[in-house]
């Protein structure tokens, strides 16, 4: 009897090193990886920023054209569970926004590519969610609202070369473009015009971040709709005749508010159309006027619609240096 309890404590001790093992390679792969990119990013002409906010070291990379900034400046957001570097560096699926990003700045922008906060970011029950912006309103302090305004009231006017034009630009992609949505209504008197992508309401959706509910690691549980309590990746998901439960917008005496025009794959299966939709109405609800939609089109559902496509490129520099 006693051989045996040995012997199981023994298998039980090398399964315990064993996953130890693969978790800890797990993450020195991932942390190379990410030093591999950022390395590729700065050989190509990428430069790298450290910025404190809220007592946390906030990574930014940033391109400019050669002397002035003609076009202005654009801040992009990545997608939940990716990064910054994503944006200058990567495989097949990254390279249109990689493209996005160094036609900008041929195009005359300075374009900030800013990197969420890993583990950082809760649920309203505590639970961690990964790696990603700080979307949602809860009854804490926002993770990222304090960051991208320090990016867009300070960061941005310091590096700014003489002549260049002051107009900024915010975009982002997925839970990205969510946090664009958010910030442009939180600093509204700054940004010039906003194009979220594949994005839906952020004062309309809730976090999950129960990890069993989704096989992401990296962006953990998921999203659903306050009026429907559907997951946004069901069809019609955030389809309802009216929005008590959408989350109190902040106060603003701007007359001056941004534009926004919307970027989305009616064949989303990540964030249905149906949420697009119910952001666009309640933007123009409080006054921020819409120039209207970018939708491309397929005839199935999946979730590789959901990225940042090639197509919306010209479309998202033409709208931005048209305002």
């Amino acid at each position: 009897m006693g051989n045996r309890v040995t012997l199981k404590a023994i298998v039980l001790f090398f399964s315990f090193l064993l996953c130890m093992s693969l978790s800890l390679g797990a993450h020195a792969a991932a942390r190379i990886d990410h030093e591999k990119s950022i390395k590729s990013c700065l050989k190509e002409g990428w430069k790298p920023l450290s910025v404190k906010s809220d007592g946390r070291e906030r990574a930014i990379l940033w391109k400019r054209p050669r002397r002035k900034w003609p076009s202005g400046a654009i801040v992009v957001l990545h997608g939940g569970g990716g990064s910054h570097h994503q944006f200058c560096a990567g495989g097949k699926l990254l390279q249109p926004q990689i493209e996005f990003a160094e036609q900008a700045v041929e195009e005359g922008f300075a374009v900030f590519l800013l990197d969420s906060t890993n583990n950082v970011v809760t649920d309203e029950n505590g639970r961690q969610c990964g790696k990603r912006f700080d979307f949602s309103v809860l009854d804490r302090r926002n993770v990222d609202l304090a960051f991208i305004g320090k990016v867009v009231k300070k960061i941005i006017p310091q590096l700014r070369t003489s002549r260049s034009s002051e107009k900024i630009f915010l975009t982002g992609l997925s839970t990205g473009g969510y946090m664009a949505i958010r910030a442009a209504v939180q600093f509204n008197n700054r940004i010039t015009a906003f194009a979220p992508v594949s994005a839906g309401d952020p004062f309309g959706t809730r976090t999950n971040c129960n990890p069993s509910l989704s096989k992401r690691k990296s962006a953990k549980g998921i999203l659903l709709d306050l009026e429907t309590n559907k997951p946004i990746t069901v069809k019609g998901a955030c389809k309802a005749h009216s929005y008590p439960n959408e989350k109190e917008w902040p106060f603003t005496r701007s007359k001056a508010k941004p534009v926004f025009k919307q970027f989305h794959h009616r064949g989303d299966a990540i964030v249905d159309i149906s949420c697009m939709k119910k952001a666009g109405k309640q933007l123009q609800q409080h006054g921020y006027m819409s120039k209207g939609r970018f939708i491309l089109r397929s005839k199935k559902r999946r979730a590789l619609n959901h990225l940042w496509l090639k197509r919306y490129n010209d479309a998202i520099l033409a709208f931005f240096k048209s305002q």
